[in-house]
């Protein structure tokens, strides 16, 4: 196996705490990150298979967000919780305005 010597280094978000509302949208966020994944892929010429197949495009995860395995919507929530954490580690803050 080849080895790059990478070692991930991601911003230390362990200490920030998110307020509740910011959890909602983070769920929000993973529905929305996991369709802009499957648009990606659908553009790029995949469809639904029931395992993943590389050489015939195919995916098993190219369904709706609510009928996807909760290990997959884990892994979105991970990006959008990590995603609002890191903000918030930069010295941004979120307000959400009336609509």
């Amino acid at each position: 196996m080849k080895t790059n010597n990478y070692t991930p280094n991601p911003v230390d978000t362990s200490s920030i705490e998110l307020p509740s509302e910011l959890l909602k949208l983070a769920e929000a966020m993973a529905r929305n990150v996991h369709e802009v994944w499957a648009r990606t892929r659908i553009e790029q010429g995949w469809t639904y298979g029931p395992t993943r197949n590389d050489q015939l495009k195919q995916h098993p995860c190219l369904v709706p967000y609510d009928e996807l395995p909760e290990c997959e919507k884990e892994y979105d929530r991970r990006t959008a919780l990590e995603t609002l954490k890191t903000l918030s580690a930069f010295g941004w803050n979120l307000v959400k305005t009336e609509k």
